[in-house]
Parts: C-alpha cells; sequence; structure tokens
C-alpha cells in the first residue's frame, strides 16, 4: 500500500502550527503575568511606599503612655492623708509576651502569684488598649525584683516598673472620709473616659478619692521611644508630659477628728462637726472604720469576707450612709413649726400627764417618764423632752403643717455634701406614705412623727446641719469637706467659697424661744443634759437637745428596761449641739449605737468635741489636755 506524501507533509505543517499557537499563548501569558507582577511590584513599592514605611517605624517605635502622678489629699492644716509612695510593679505587655498561659507558670514561682491576681490580670487584659503594659503584681520586694532580673531573658513582654502606689498613713481614722483607689475594673470602664487613663491602673473607688478623681487624676502624657526586635526600649525620642493631679485640703482637722474617735470609745456610732460660719466639715467619724491599704492593690478574698461579716459593720459609713429615727432631737424643729403656724405660742403651759389620747381613741401613747412631767410651757418641754406636750402639739399642727418644717431644714433630703454614699434618710408626710405603701396616713403616726420616731429618718450628717441651721438662726450652708485646692506644690491654694442654701423661714423671736429652750435642756437644772453637761460648770454655754431613738417597738402595758435587753436591743443615743451658745463656732450631731441614753451617753461626747475644739483655737478659758478628755 502506498502513501501519500502529500497528506503527510500537511498533518505535519498541522503540527507545527498547533504548536506555535501553543508557544505564542505561553509567551502571552508569561508577559502577562510578568507585567501584573511589575505593577504589583511597582503599586507596593511607589504607590504605597508611605504606608509600608509607616509599618516599618512601628515596628521599631512605639508610643508610650506616661500616667500622671495623682493629687495628694492634706487635712485643713496641711497633715497627709492620702500620698504616693514608691514600689516595683511587675507589668506584662501581651503583644511580646507570646503564650501568655506559659508566661504566667513561669512567673508564678518568681513572685508568688495568687489566683486573685492572676484573675484580675485576665480581666485588665481584656480592657486594655494594644501595646498597653498591664499590671500582674504591685508591691515586689527587693528579692522577687532580682529573681525577675536573673529570668529575665526568659521572659518576654515583662517589665518591671516603679510606680507610685497609695498610701494612707492615718488609716482607719479617715477611711470613710478620704475612701480608697482601687484597680480599674470593668464598671470603671464604663464611666471613665480610657483614653486619658492609658498606663493607669487604678482609680478612686470611694470618698474624697472618688468624688474628686477628676480632679485627683491629672492628664496622661505620653513618649515615643525606640524598641529593638524583643520589644526592649532602646532610647526614648521625644517625651510630652503628663499633667499631675491637683492636691486637695479637705475641711477636716486631723487631731479634731482623733479627739471625736476617741470620745466615742467604746461605742458604734457616728460624730459630724461642721463649722457654723462656713459649713466646712470639721470632724466626720464613722466608728469602727478599717484599713484602706489593702484595698489599694486587692484586699485578699479572705479579709474581705472578714470585713463583711464582722458585725461591727466596720464597712458601713454610719455618718452618711446611716439612717436612724431622729427622736427628740427633732422637737425643737416641731416647736417651730407650732410657733409659726400659730398653733400655740411660747407661754402656753399645759399639764403633760405620763400619756396622751387622741380624742375618741382608747390607745394612750406614753411618756419616756411614766410619772410625766407635770406643768410644761414651750421652753421647759423642750428642756425635759416631754412626749406629752410634743403629742398634743404635733395632733394640733397635723402632719401637712409639719412636713415644709422639716423641708425646711433639709429632713428627707440629701445634704449634698462632697462624698459618696450620703443618703436622704424619710421625711413622711400623706404623699409619702401614699406612694411608697399606697396606704391612708393615720392620726397616731402624726403624734409619734412629732417625737421623731415612726417612719422619720435621719443621718449624723443631717442631725449636726440641723444643728448649724439653728446656731445660724435659720441660714442654712452647703456642709462640704473640700477646703482648697492647689494646682502644683508651689502655689497657694485656692480655697472654696461658702455656699448658702435657701434659709428656713421664721420671725427672730421665735428663733430667740427655740435658742433659749435649747440652752435650757443643757444648764438648766431640769434639762435632759444638765447632769452629763450643765452640772459641771464649763466656762461657757451650749444650745443642745437630747434624744433616744427606740431600736424595736413597746407593747403599750410593756416597760423599756435596758437591763433586761440584749445591747444590741438598747435605743440608739443622740445629741445634736452648737457652741458656744452666743456666739455659735461650730455644730455637732452624736449618734451612739445601742448607747441607751442621749443625755448620759452622746451628750459628753459632744462635749468632749466641742471642748477640744475650742480649746484648740483659743476660746476656752479651761486647760484641756490634748484628746479632748475633760
Amino acid at each position: 500500500m502506498l502513501i501519500d506524501r502529500n497528506d503527510s507533509y500537511d498533518e505535519g505543517s498541522r503540527d507545527q502550527r498547533r504548536f506555535s499557537i501553543r508557544v505564542l499563548v505561553a509567551i502571552v501569558v508569561l508577559l502577562g503575568l510578568v507585567l501584573t507582577i511589575g505593577v504589583r511590584m511597582f503599586s507596593l513599592q511607589v504607590g504605597a511606599h508611605a504606608h509600608f514605611t509607616t509599618l516599618s517605624e512601628n515596628n521599631r517605635l512605639r508610643i508610650e503612655p506616661i500616667p500622671p502622678a495623682r493629687g495628694l489629699i492634706y487635712d485643713r492644716n496641711g497633715v497627709l492623708l492620702a500620698e504616693n509612695q514608691p514600689a516595683y510593679q511587675l507589668e506584662v505587655t501581651v503583644e511580646q509576651a507570646g503564650d501568655l498561659d506559659r508566661l504566667l507558670k513561669r512567673l508564678a514561682p518568681l513572685v508568688d502569684l495568687t489566683p486573685a491576681e492572676i484573675e484580675r490580670f485576665r480581666t485588665s487584659v481584656r480592657q486594655r488598649r494594644p501595646f498597653q503594659p498591664v499590671l500582674l503584681k504591685a508591691g515586689l520586694d527587693d528579692e522577687a525584683v532580682a529573681r525577675i532580673a536573673v529570668a529575665r531573658h526568659e521572659l518576654p513582654g515583662v517589665e518591671i516598673e516603679a510606680r507610685p502606689v497609695r498610701h494612707y498613713p492615718q488609716g482607719a481614722d479617715f477611711a470613710h472620709v478620704v475612701g480608697y483607689v482601687g484597680r480599674i475594673n470593668e464598671r470603671d470602664v464604663q464611666r471613665l473616659d480610657m483614653r486619658n487613663y492609658a498606663g493607669s491602673s487604678h482609680t478612686g473607688k470611694t470618698g474624697i478619692e472618688r468624688y474628686y478623681e477628676d480632679v485627683l487624676h491629672g492628664t496622661t502624657g505620653h513618649k515615643q521611644v525606640e524598641v529593638n526586635a524583643q520589644g526592649r526600649v532602646i532610647r526614648e525620642l521625644s517625651v510630652t508630659p503628663p499633667v499631675p493631679g491637683q492636691d486637695l485640703f479637705l475641711s477636716i482637722d486631723v487631731e479634731l477628728q482623733r479627739s471625736a474617735r476617741a470620745a466615742l470609745a467604746p461605742h458604734d456610732g457616728a460624730v459630724v462637726a461642721i463649722d457654723t460660719a462656713t459649713g466646712e466639715v470639721l470632724a466626720l467619724v464613722s466608728k469602727p472604720g478599717f484599713d484602706p491599704d489593702p484595698f489599694v492593690n486587692g484586699i485578699s478574698h479572705r479579709d474581705f469576707a472578714a470585713l463583711q461579716s464582722d458585725p461591727h459593720k466596720p464597712l458601713f459609713n454610719r455618718a452618711l450612709s446611716g439612717q436612724y429615727p431622729p427622736g427628740s432631737t427633732l422637737k425643737p424643729v416641731v416647736a417651730l413649726a407650732g410657733l409659726e403656724e400659730q398653733v400655740t405660742t411660747a407661754e402656753r403651759r399645759m399639764f403633760a400627764t405620763g400619756y396622751y389620747q387622741l380624742p375618741g381613741h382608747e390607745r394612750r401613747y406614753r411618756d419616756w417618764r411614766r410619772s410625766g412631767h407635770g406643768w410644761v410651757d414651750m421652753s421647759r418641754a423642750v428642756a425635759v423632752s416631754s412626749d406629752v406636750y410634743f403629742y398634743d402639739l404635733g395632733y394640733k399642727l397635723g402632719i401637712d403643717r409639719m412636713a415644709p418644717m422639716f423641708k425646711a431644714f433639709g429632713i428627707g433630703d440629701r445634704v449634698g455634701i462632697d462624698a459618696t454614699g450620703e443618703r436622704p434618710g424619710i421625711r413622711p408626710s400623706r404623699e409619702w406614705k401614699r406612694s411608697v405603701q399606697n396606704l391612708p396616713w393615720f392620726p397616731g403616726e402624726t403624734l409619734i412623727t412629732a417625737i421623731g420616731q415612726g417612719y422619720m429618718l435621719t443621718t449624723p450628717l443631717q442631725l449636726a446641719d440641723i444643728a448649724s441651721t439653728l446656731a445660724n438662726r435659720g441660714q442654712r450652708l452647703q456642709p462640704r469637706l473640700l477646703r482648697a485646692v492647689r494646682d502644683h506644690s508651689d502655689a497657694e491654694p485656692i480655697v472654696q467659697p461658702v455656699r448658702r442654701l435657701a434659709p428656713v423661714s421664721a420671725s427672730d423671736d421665735h428663733w430667740a424661744v427655740i435658742h433659749e429652750a435649747l440652752i435650757d435642756a443643757v444648764h438648766a437644772r431640769h434639762g435632759t443634759a444638765w447632769g452629763s453637761i450643765g452640772s459641771t460648770a464649763p466656762s461657757y454655754r451650749i444650745a443642745g437637745k437630747t434624744g433616744t431613738a427606740q431600736v424595736f417597738s413597746l407593747a403599750p402595758d410593756q416597760e423599756y428596761d435596758e437591763s433586761e435587753l440584749d445591747r444590741r436591743l438598747w435605743d440608739h443615743a443622740l445629741f445634736l449641739a452648737y457652741a458656744p451658745a452666743d456666739d455659735p463656732q461650730i455644730a455637732v450631731g452624736v449618734l451612739v449605737e445601742h448607747g441607751g441614753s442621749g443625755g448620759r451617753v452622746a451628750a459628753p461626747i459632744a462635749r468632749k468635741v466641742i471642748d477640744f475644739h475650742l480649746a484648740s483655737r483659743g476660746l476656752l478659758a479651761d486647760a484641756v489636755e490634748a484628746g479632748g478628755v475633760r
């Protein structure tokens, strides 16, 4: 069989053409790839040059925050209440640390990490900004620092920094006033501007530290540093210094505070003293207190549980948050309401037996004195603290005319002191009872309100505020703890202005009646504070009113006998006062939990506080020993 040569040539020609087309396609594809790579290289090296240069610089350069120095807190005489002490602390930059669990296991034996510290650290890690160091452990001793230094090459991202740590040199004496700082938690993140807390690990938690956080904290600075491949700082390139927080000078007098605390011993309770000319709080004691220092870097669960379970409640600020019936300390306010509403006069007399009955009712509302007080006018009724007289006056006034006078004195409202935790108390009225209990007001509730019992509640701060208002014949002043602010250590402190509140409106004659009645309560032989104060013949006169607040209710036929009761069921003892009576300098409110008697227990405490204050100002002729004890 013969093969056609022409057919063989045509087939070879077709193979040649197919090969050439494939080569051409391959060349085109190759050129396309080269062109694409070229365009991409041009884009990366020319178009995105600035972007990648910045990224490269950021691998070499870093912005680090510089936390500001927290402002210091002093008393009115320049005694330190809160300071910053240098201390070493362990910080971790997570982005440089690698395996965090492995790092923590390596660190645990070196610095004795507790589970609570590790838990707080992990919480802070979730809240922090990128490349922001996170506090792991504070208060490192020299041995721990040495151990970390030896093993530092095995601890990427770990730094030991010297940071200021808050310290409270006055301890428990000022815990409820100054408060304390603590580590920033998730709740704090919600309320703080975290841009100004870069590099900061603590914020104010309670008291002055919390209330004036914005003033004390300052403004965060920053520095640009060059780092090596391991993230270690090689050198600083530029620095924007932080602005330190402002220093605060409180109105509290350290020595008077200690005197008041000592005077309370051995009781639990509260003492508040106010300058009647300015509204400045001179002493604010809640006893017992607690040591605030352990809270700064995290108190242990065991220690915190011990404080919470303590039956004396050391964490509870009785001066601001404690709400107690004012008892008979309210009677001067009710008497003023009776005079202003013209339902009685100072001269009107009544025979006060041992009980009072509403017209048409069988129930007897008893006087604290079973035999009664005999014939009393207003001044004597205040001095002897006649319940029957004030039952009758309360009945004639009615709750609708008493409530506005209570409001004028600030009862049932926060006084607005510059501190955390203040509670308003309760100012009972028809409207209050309807809104809270959805019940009508009953006549018997008016009677017990008139003697400061029932629904009525006040704080020890309010007691002192009422005393100050009585001393100033109705002019209310805003109680405050901040006396002055200083921007820099060499600057002159700027004293805060006095703030006047709406006055209690009453005639001068009526104020004079109340004033003389309060003096009689202390210095007349029939006064309830005569035995503890007036009988000792002080060189000045005190205007005051005793009070007793029931802890539980007695049945109509039951008699109160504290000797047969558990101490926890004894009445609370109260006393409000101002002195010197004719030229008031200081107003005091005292609350002694389960003290039993305002005249026997609370009044002497107020006397010691007043003695110490007047002596320290050179206004007391008698020699008074340091500590205020006569």
